[in-house]
């Protein structure tokens, strides 16, 4: 039998159960502390890590489109208004006061959606729809209104309401305003070439510039007439046209995308096309600038009988979860694109 050294260590298994052992390392879930992480193209930012950005006030739609309709309607009577006389005589400025104010309201609503969303190709491309067009239903509507102006008139005379100081006389001009305002609503859906914006601006600038035609005269008389009672009236009634078209719009949508963190914060996309594109390109439905990780063509909004339909051409998380080619929305979900981060809404009609 062969010696055993004397340096071997020993151990028993008595010794084994006084050794405590080291707790298990386990994975953190956290990150560093004080650091956040505002995720990748690869992986989600955590839900607080995401700008908190307030609402823009003036990316409200009918906050952009009241200051639209105002300055063009001051722009069309500065540039008329040297041209026109009161009282007995007529020039150009008699004519064209009506058309070019009504043009440049159209030209300012055509453009202030693009320019709030900074796509200035957008807006130079909408700006050449809209003068044209404006040109075309400014004369056409303000032939209808005077018409209408001159019927209201005429049966007002009939029963003995010869002043302008009497309401009735007011409420016909509303009426006919109402014809300029609904033509600048037609000419704002037409733009984007949709059917229920047509619906909505027309409804929207009618009522706008039926308020604007109803305090029309007051102002006048509060001002004593002139130049001034113009500027007023005019300016008046294109800050209500595009006030009414935003707030008819509004009320009326049935699909939309709120944003909720990013630049936009504060804006609304109300889904109106078979198919909404989301990218960086500034010719995209929705355009989403100052964030590297948007594709020229980030993502596709289809509508498909009641439901939209996300398909997802780059990264993008819905309610935290990533999408891999086509996802349906849901009410209230919450879908992240990069910095952006939007909230989808439907509205359910019996």
């Amino acid at each position: 039998m062969s010696e055993q050294p004397d340096d071997v260590l020993r151990v028993s298994l008595e010794d084994l159960e006084t050794v405590q052992a080291a707790p298990l390392a386990v994975a953190s879930t956290e990150t560093t502390a004080g650091v956040k992480s505002y995720g990748s193209i690869h992986e989600p930012a955590e839900p607080e890590a995401l700008a908190k950005e307030d609402g823009n006030f003036f990316l409200k739609a009918w906050v952009y489109l009241g200051i639209a309709g105002l300055v063009g309607a001051l722009a069309g009577w500065g540039i008329a208004e040297p041209g026109f006389v009161d009282g007995a005589g007529y020039r150009w400025g008699n004519i064209w006061l009506i058309p070019i104010i009504l043009t440049l309201m159209c030209v300012g609503f055509g453009a202030a959606e693009s320019i709030v969303e900074r796509s200035l190709r957008k807006a130079a491309i909408r700006i050449g729809i809209a003068l044209p067009l404006g040109v075309v239903m400014s004369f056409i509507s303000d032939r209808i209104a005077n018409m209408i102006y001159a019927i209201g008139l005429g049966f007002s005379a009939a029963a003995g309401v010869q002043t302008h100081h009497n309401p009735v006389i007011w409420i016909v001009r509303a009426i006919a305003w109402a014809c300029l305002g609904a033509a600048g609503g037609i000419i704002y859906g037409i733009i984007d070439r949709s059917g229920k914006k047509i619906g909505y601006g027309a409804l929207g600038g009618a009522i706008g510039a039926a308020i604007g035609g109803l305090i029309f005269d007051p102002i006048s008389f509060a001002t004593k007439g002139g130049a001034p009672s113009r500027a007023v009236g005019f300016a008046l009634l294109g800050l209500a046209t595009g006030v009414a078209m935003g707030l008819v719009e509004s009320a009326l949508k049935d699909r939309w995308l709120y944003v909720t963190s990013g630049p936009l914060a504060g804006k609304q996309f109300i889904l109106y096309k078979p198919q909404t594109v989301i990218g960086s390109t500034q010719t995209c439905d929705i355009y989403l600038f100052k964030d590297p990780e948007i594709l020229p063509r980030h993502a596709v909004l289809m509508q498909k009988g009641p439901h939209i339909h996300l398909a997802a051409e780059g990264t993008v998380y819905v309610s935290g979860q990533p999408v891999r080619g086509t996802r349906v929305l849901e009410s209230g979900a919450i879908v992240q694109l990069g910095r952006y981060k939007f909230r989808y809404q439907e509205r359910t009609r019996e």
